[in-house]
C-alpha cells in the first residue's frame, strides 16, 4: 500500500509484542480508516484513493499497533496470523473450569450459585473448609467476616451453610463451628 523504506521487514508493533487482549483489536477495527486501510490490504493491497496519505498513515499506524498490519521491505502487509495468535492467547480460549471452580471467579469469590442441589453442596462444602478449621469455633462477626471474601452478601452465604449443615450454631447461639464437631458450648 504505502512504501516507508525507514521500516525494517517483519516488524512488530511499537511495544514488540502482539496484543494477548482481543479489544485493542476491536477497537482498531472500529475506526472507519483503519477498517478500509485493512480491508483494502486484504483484499488487494491497493491504496484507499479517496483517502488522503495522512489519513492512511494514521490508519496503518494504528493497524500496526495492535499487530494487524506490518512493514515488509517497506509495503505494508495484513499479518496472516494475527487472529489466529489473538484468539490463542485469549483468556476465552483457557481450560473450561470444572466442579466447584466454575462457580468461582479467579480471586476465589463466588461468581454464582448453582442451581443443581448437588453442585451447590460441593460449594458450600468447599467454602466451609476454608472458613472453619476442624474444632475450631468461632463468634458470629469472625464467620460472617471470614466469608466476605467469598460473596457481598456474607449472612444469607452464613445462613446456607447452616441450612446445609456444614455449620451448626453452639447452643448459646452466640458462635458457630464445623458440623462434624460437636456444637457444645
Amino acid at each position: 500500500m504505502e512504501q516507508d523504506d525507514s521500516a525494517s521487514a517483519d516488524e512488530t508493533p511499537a511495544d514488540g509484542q502482539r496484543p494477548a487482549d482481543w479489544r485493542p483489536v476491536v477497537a482498531a477495527l472500529a475506526n472507519r480508516d483503519a477498517r478500509a486501510v485493512w480491508a483494502q490490504l486484504i483484499a488487494d493491497g491497493a491504496p484507499a484513493s479517496e483517502m488522503s496519505p495522512a489519513r492512511q498513515r494514521r490508519a496503518l499506524a494504528l493497524l500496526e499497533s495492535v499487530g494487524l498490519v506490518r512493514r515488509a521491505d517497506g509495503v505494508h502487509e495484513p499479518v496472516d496470523t494475527a487472529f489466529r495468535e489473538l484468539l490463542a492467547t485469549s483468556a476465552s480460549l483457557q481450560p473450561r473450569r470444572t466442579g466447584v471452580e466454575r462457580f468461582l471467579r479467579p480471586d476465589g469469590r463466588i461468581d454464582r450459585f448453582p442451581a443443581a442441589a448437588e453442585d451447590r453442596a460441593a460449594l458450600l462444602a468447599r467454602i466451609g473448609d476454608r472458613v472453619l478449621a476442624d474444632g475450631e469455633t468461632v463468634t458470629e462477626r469472625e464467620l460472617t467476616e471470614r466469608l466476605t471474601r467469598f460473596g457481598a452478601d456474607p449472612v444469607t452465604l452464613r445462613r446456607y451453610l447452616v441450612d446445609a449443615g456444614i455449620l451448626v450454631r453452639t447452643r448459646s447461639g452466640s458462635e458457630y463451628a464445623r458440623a462434624d464437631v460437636p456444637a457444645d458450648s
